[in-house]
């Protein structure tokens, strides 16, 4: 579980699903989803109520950010995408999925999902201020929530922590940016097999295919974000300089992740009984993850 990086926080507005801080000096930035499941149980996926927190966050940051700037502030900054539950995060919405599937609401569907690539492409893209993004994985990341790492510039994962993208178990691909930031760390061919095949990977083996960055032993994943920083701050204008060569070199423009969510959409909305079953069968499963038994039950 994530906890407050070395430096004294400073806390900034709370939003009802995320809490967030940041470091004395205001160069760090932390972003904690499923804030809210600290005192009640739930789903550790992202709802739509997380989605907008996170798009909200990002928004008056980045507004933050583009201020300091302007007035002279050029300094490297850092955000920080991290869980303050025993996972990281578990995916998409299913029960939202399945109601939206079964009512054959596309506006719905293509909504969420254009909320959710908003969201990571701005971490992609340094929430359009040149910050430099990094997922700290201390629990499972799973379909949407490995899409959501996979967003950003750097990677750090705990031991044991096993990520993947499950969705084929249910007939559906993942939609939301997966294949994009995928191909610019493996090979394109590589990147279908993953997605095929369902297959949840161990962040060690991660680690190996270069899917990850930086692999913490378990409960040091926070100083290991601390030395991705450290290492940073020593060379800012380096950094910075990459981010926008990265850009210009491996660009994942919002508009091919907006296409690709029409597809993923049009893909839903033909899924059959079986398919919605086992969405069903995958939110049980959810809950119990997380102690309310009654609904795992129902």
């Amino acid at each position: 579980m994530a906890t407050a990086t070395a430096e004294t926080p400073v806390s900034l507005p709370r939003l009802p699903t995320l809490r967030t801080h940041e470091g004395a000096n205001g160069t760090v930035h932390w972003c904690h989803m499923h804030a809210d499941l600290a005192s009640r149980t739930g789903r550790a996926c992202f709802k739509p109520a997380l989605v907008a927190d996170i798009l909200h966050y990002q928004q008056v940051l980045g507004e933050r950010l583009h201020r300091e700037q302007a007035q002279g502030d050029t300094g490297l900054r850092h955000v920080v995408l991290a869980s303050d539950c025993d996972a990281f995060n578990l995916g998409g919405d299913l029960a939202y999925f399945g109601n939206a599937i079964r009512n054959q609401d596309r506006d719905a569907l293509l909504q969420y999902a254009r909320q959710c690539v908003r969201g990571v492409h701005a971490f992609h893209a340094g929430l359009g201020a040149g910050a430099h993004s990094i997922a700290l994985v201390q629990g499972d990341a799973l379909g949407g929530g490995f899409e959501a790492a996979l967003s950003c510039h750097t990677i750090v994962a705990e031991e044991g922590v096993g990520m993947g993208l499950p969705e084929v178990l249910f007939d559906l691909f993942p939609g939301m940016g997966a294949y994009s930031f995928l191909c610019k760390r493996i090979a394109p061919h590589k990147a279908e097999q993953m997605m095929l095949s369902g297959e949840v990977l161990s962040s060690e083996e991660l680690h190996k295919l270069g899917l990850v960055d930086v692999l913490a032993p378990r409960g040091q994943g926070v100083q290991a974000v601390e030395d991705v920083v450290r290492s940073n701050r020593r060379i800012p204008r380096a950094r910075a300089a990459m981010h926008q060569v990265r850009a210009l070199a491996q660009p994942v423009p919002l508009e091919e992740l907006l296409a690709i969510t029409g597809i993923w959409v049009d893909t839903a909305l033909q899924l059959g009984e079986k398919s919605l079953r086992t969405m069903e069968r995958l939110v049980r499963a959810q809950y119990r993850r997380h102690g309310d038994a009654a609904v795992a039950h129902a």
